[in-house]
């Protein structure tokens, strides 16, 4: 089901970056008053008294904790749909001193999580062990049942997307470009630019990654797209599309000029999530392969040049900082610990978002597709599945538990399973999209 967007009482203003221009209004939660806030319809209630099993009174001690990195400035008012908006800014956050251990329960819960979600590849045909191999090859073939190829489910998905509005929603890292030693270096193909150029032509599309928005734009390099970046805390997309869509939000100029909308529902935890990505980039620094990436909204620790006896090192030094922030909480990735504002926000959320803003809330002539490789796609995929018609398909070498219906090995997969690359959708003239 898609949540309506109902209008919230009131937001703060957004981080403009590197807008120019602020002509309206602002899309943000307000801190002070997050346990009760609604965006898109959506509670922003922090996920720490869930994910760490806080009590009530412990989980509104975070919230008072948020609070009190609050200071409100001058009130400059401005309007979005009629609303009155409100400025809060974020005062500069101190560090605590940080304790020497975490509670051995957690660290070994983490330990497990970094292993699970860090699956190591198939062995090659050529491998010493051919018997492994086999029985690993067999293990992926049962999972294949289960959720069976893409690229062998085009008439399955094209006779659900006749007559109805195919909106499009990509990962980035592992989806449109492969996985990398160096994050740097995660670079899409010419091919692969210009079939999302021409899918962008023909749907609305989105790049959904837990990069930076701005990193994620670099690398795409396409206008024509809706960007959200730090795991859909960072949404930026064309005040109109080239499909002749557009979504509601805060409406900017970026700096060429052209007209754009925001939504960054997190945008008070800027400080916070700056102050604490220079502490783990100094504490992190003795542990050889580890790399330190600031998403905005969120802090990414790469660990997959890490030797794994240095794991457990790496995942006390991040949690004993956590400790200390406890408006922010940890989740896991493929090779990286991600550290976000502790929300209820997820990927899930900015698709549920972007697609009530196209103005597909309650539709049942839409086809949402949505196509990722990480554990954070689980929540997109999640939504999904509670709607009536709906595609996810997960990007996977190796058997994993999913919630996605479909399937591809690897990004070279995903090119030709792109709804314009003519794989997945035929369309005929009665059966254009609508």
């Amino acid at each position: 089901m898609i949540y309506k967007c109902a209008s919230a009482e009131s937001f703060d203003r957004f981080d403009l970056g590197d807008i120019e221009i602020a002509e309206v209004g602002l899309l943000r939660a307000s801190l002070s008053t997050i346990g009760d806030r609604m965006v898109g319809g959506v509670s922003l209630r922090s996920k720490r008294a869930v994910v760490c099993g806080e009590t009530g009174a412990s989980s509104c001690a975070s919230a008072m904790a948020v609070s009190s990195l609050v200071s409100a400035s001058p009130l400059k008012p401005s309007t979005t749909n009629g609303s009155s908006v409100s400025v809060k800014s974020m005062a500069g956050v101190a560090p605590k001193k940080h304790g020497s251990y975490v509670e051995k329960g957690h660290l070994t819960t983490c330990i497990s999580a970094m292993r699970a979600h860090s699956p190591s590849r198939f062995r090659s045909l050529h491998t010493e062990a051919p018997e492994a191999f086999n029985v690993e090859a067999a293990s992926y073939s049962a999972w294949l049942e289960k959720h069976p190829s893409a690229l062998n489910s085009f008439d399955k998905v094209a006779k659900l997307a006749k007559s109805k509005q195919v909106v499009v929603f990509l990962d980035y890292d592992g989806t449109l470009s492969p996985i990398v030693e160096n994050p740097d270096r995660a670079f899409m193909s010419d091919e692969m630019r210009a079939t999302v150029k021409e899918l962008a032509t023909c749907f609305p599309t989105a790049i959904i990654s837990g990069r930076a928005r701005a990193k994620v734009y670099d690398f795409v390099q396409l206008s024509e797209l809706y960007y959200a970046g730090s795991h859909g805390m960072d949404i930026m997309g064309p005040a109109k599309s080239s499909s002749g869509y557009k979504v509601s939000g805060t409406r900017v100029k970026d700096k060429k000029g052209n007209d754009v909308v925001f939504f960054q529902p997190a945008s008070e935890y800027l400080p916070v999530v700056d102050k604490v990505c220079s502490i783990l980039n100094e504490i992190t620094k003795t542990i050889k392969g580890s790399r330190v990436e600031h998403n905005k909204y969120c802090v990414s620790v790469h660990f997959r040049l890490v030797k794994e006896e240095l794991w457990e090192s790496l995942a006390t030094k991040v949690q004993n900082v956590l400790k200390d922030y406890p408006m922010l909480r940890l989740t896991h990735g493929r090779k990286v610990l991600e550290v976000r504002p502790a929300i209820a926000w997820d990927k899930g959320k900015a698709v549920n978002y972007l697609l009530n803003s196209l103005g597909f809330a309650d539709s049942d002539d839409v086809l949402p597709v949505y196509i990722g490789d990480d554990r954070t796609d689980e929540d997109a995929f999640q939504l999904l599945n509670g709607m009536k018609h709906a595609c996810s398909i997960l990007v996977s070498n190796s058997p994993k538990s999913t919630k996605a219906s479909l399937s591809l090995r690897e990004p070279a997969e995903v090119l030709p399973a792109i709804p314009c690359s003519g794989c997945l959708f035929h369309f005929n003239s009665s059966a254009a999209i609508t």
